[in-house]
């Protein structure tokens, strides 16, 4: 089985459509896997990953590369605190929030934090999806060790997290104001009228023609003046393809 193969084969027996990740890095990943597990060719693995869902999950664990943190470039999440939700809450009054690919929870819960500091108890919803339903169940538990939260100040510490042991844990009333759920980015329909769509350092893992269909289907799904937040390391070259204007580093306004 050559590897083109062995990607036909993850699309029609699991969904998995790796076609639209970055050959080099999916194939230099994938070797990574084979090699760890002593596999030498993709017949060999295919046969592992249809056979041993612990192999699978590590598999899809591997390929969408679980790792963030509370506030992952503070820079960027300062613009979202002074410049970018001031501006939505002046024109709406219930905000409707998507973190996707929120990986661990970190992301949507570091929203949380900005948005109950700026109004309390404030009217709005936040949905974080994920491809990786371990990874979801993580962020849904929203326990944390230490290291991750070292951009979380100590008054918000405080007020947002209870100590359980060496982890952190994301206090049960804030927790609850974001939903959870399963989505895969490619091939799910997506949601319309957000006001702000995060998704972050995710683009870079796939081939242009996919991040052209992500970056129009995020367009689509924002209400008017709504706000794309994307990754410090990603760029939007062909931005007003897709409707949309650079108002700030990392963050894209729906025009």
């Amino acid at each position: 089985m050559d590897f083109d193969t062995f990607r036909q084969k993850m699309h029609t027996t699991f969904g998995i459509d790796l076609t639209s990740y970055k050959e080099t890095q999916l194939k230099r990943r994938t070797g990574n896997l084979m090699a760890r597990r002593g596999i030498g060719d993709y017949a060999a693995y295919f046969n592992l990953l249809k056979n041993e869902q612990e192999a699978l999950q590590e598999f899809l664990d591997y390929l969408t590369i679980n790792v963030t943190e509370f506030f992952r470039d503070p820079a960027m999440f300062r613009i979202l605190e002074e410049k970018v939700v001031p501006e939505l809450w002046a024109r709406r009054s219930l905000l409707k929030i998507w973190s996707a690919a929120c990986s661990n929870g970190a992301e949507p819960y570091s929203v949380v934090m900005i948005l109950e500091d700026l109004r309390p108890g404030g009217l709005y919803r936040i949905e974080a999806t994920d491809i990786d339903r371990k990874i979801l169940a993580a962020a849904i538990k929203g326990a944390y060790p230490a290291e991750l939260l070292k951009n979380v100040s100590p008054a918000r510490l405080a007020k947002y997290f209870r100590k359980e042991g060496d982890q952190f844990v994301f206090r049960e009333e804030f927790k609850r104001r974001v939903v959870f759920k399963y989505h895969d980015l490619l091939k799910d329909p997506y949601g319309k009228g957000y006001d702000l769509i995060i998704c972050r350092n995710v683009q870079i893992y796939f081939t242009k023609e996919a991040q052209n269909r992500l970056i129009k289907q995020f367009s689509e799904a924002l209400s008017p003046g709504g706000y794309l937040f994307i990754g410090a390391s990603e760029t939007i070259f062909n931005y007003r393809d897709f409707g949309l204007e650079k108002s700030h580093p990392s963050f894209y306004r729906k025009v």
